[in-house]
């Protein structure tokens, strides 16, 4: 199958687009730095600077969008907060566009979207009909899952993933802490009773493909591990999972400081996601719980 992808080079792409490849599938990737990707990504995929440079005759049998700035690289600015939407908004409207000019649209597109579209929550279990808070991260999601969804009324199947905290070997959340944690420096956040909804880098890949393959299964996917931690349970799995110590908490107000509203609404409230319907599938995740997961990214991380 030809693949269209955006976030190619990111996290959580460049390793699927490793995945893809190796099962066969010829990939198409959107990139912005040509001359970056084409180090990252190796001779494999076909790369193109803009969507317009593909013609309407180019078939593909699935789109996948990943394309969007960093949500917590950095504090939300009304700059930031501004890119934080634009970079998820104009790729997808330019995706869906390419959709209506191709003379044979995808069969699918599966778009990212994250588990801030439920916004703050306590430790209820949120499944993907669960009520939301009305914040900054609700919204960005809610707009970005909109735009998407707008293939639907040109036939394609579109599957919307809210992710969770992903975690994996050479980057994400896992890239910041390790090294922190690793010279004893680690600690719970705030209170730690905060929910965090992870999910294991491998199990997205595997709910990606799963839902490539499906030919009926349609709109919103919570891609988190069935078994979310506060942030006092991950902290204690992370220090564990590395042998050393975790006394140094950070205290609300400092992270507040630090980080802004960003780090007030990432940092100290979470929410507590179920896969629900991915279940309900037969979908199976390799690393159901916190402790196999981290060991396995860190062995990944000690290979590398």
């Amino acid at each position: 199958m030809r693949i269209l992808i955006t976030g190619g080079t990111g996290f959580i792409g460049s390793r699927l687009l490793d995945e893809l490849q190796t099962a066969g599938h010829e990939l198409t990737v959107l990139v912005r730095d040509y001359a970056r990707a084409r180090l990252i990504l190796g001779t494999g995929p076909e790369l193109v600077r803009s969507l317009d440079e593909l013609a309407q005759d180019r078939q593909f049998g699935a789109i996948i969008n990943l394309a969007g700035a960093g949500i917590a690289d950095k504090r939300w600015t009304r700059a930031r907060k501004r890119l934080l939407l634009s970079s998820r908004l104009q790729t997808t409207k330019a995706l869906v566009q390419l959709c209506q000019r191709l003379q044979q649209p995808p069969a699918v597109l599966i778009s990212a979207s994250a588990v801030g579209f439920y916004g703050a929550h306590g430790t209820e279990a949120l499944t993907e009909t669960a009520p939301v808070h009305d914040e900054f991260s609700h919204e960005l999601c809610k707009r970005w899952e909109e735009e998407a969804r707008k293939a639907e009324s040109l036939g394609i199947r579109v599957c919307i993933l809210r992710l969770g905290i992903v975690l994996g070997s050479g980057g994400g959340m896992l890239g910041r802490l390790v090294p922190m944690f690793k010279l004893g420096l680690g600690g719970r956040i705030g209170d730690g009773e905060q929910m965090m909804s992870w999910v294991h880098r491998a199990d997205v890949i595997s709910a990606m493909r799963f839902l490539l393959t499906s030919e009926t299964e349609s709109g919103v996917f919570n891609v988190t591990a069935p078994n979310a931690v506060n942030n006092r349970g991950f902290t204690r799995e992370l220090a564990a999972a590395v042998r050393r110590p975790a006394v140094l908490p950070l205290p609300a107000p400092m992270v507040q400081l630090m980080f802004g509203e960003m780090g007030d609404r990432l940092l100290l409230h979470g929410q507590n996601v179920k896969p629900a319907r991915l279940q309900a599938l037969g979908f199976e995740f390799k690393y159901p719980d916190l402790g196999s997961a981290l060991s396995a990214c860190l062995c990944d991380s000690e290979s590398n």
